[in-house]
């Protein structure tokens, strides 16, 4: 089985399928609402120039979430690096 990462360790065009959501945090819920649930893929699709927010694919629409948030998102990485082509 593949390790676990936090979101945050992930860089652009990285692949990964989400593991759990640290439930501690406040805005836990929310990202759930927006479709951020244990088994969902994602993708990297870029990092702002200081490296603050991070903007994801998930479920056809873009997100970005800052990288304090996405250390507390757990995710086993799929595919690192590249640009390959597929729905998300």
């Amino acid at each position: 089985m593949s390790r676990l990462f936090n979101l945050s360790e992930l860089k652009p065009g990285d692949e990964a399928t989400i593991h759990d959501i640290d439930n501690t945090i406040s805005e836990s819920g929310r990202l759930r609402e927006l479709g951020l649930c244990d088994g969902t893929p994602l993708r990297v699709i870029k990092l702002a120039p200081l490296g603050d927010p991070m903007e994801i694919k998930c479920r056809g629409f873009h997100l970005s979430i800052r990288k304090s948030m996405a250390r507390r998102i757990r995710v086993r990485c799929r595919h690192r690096g590249g640009h390959r082509r597929e729905n998300y």
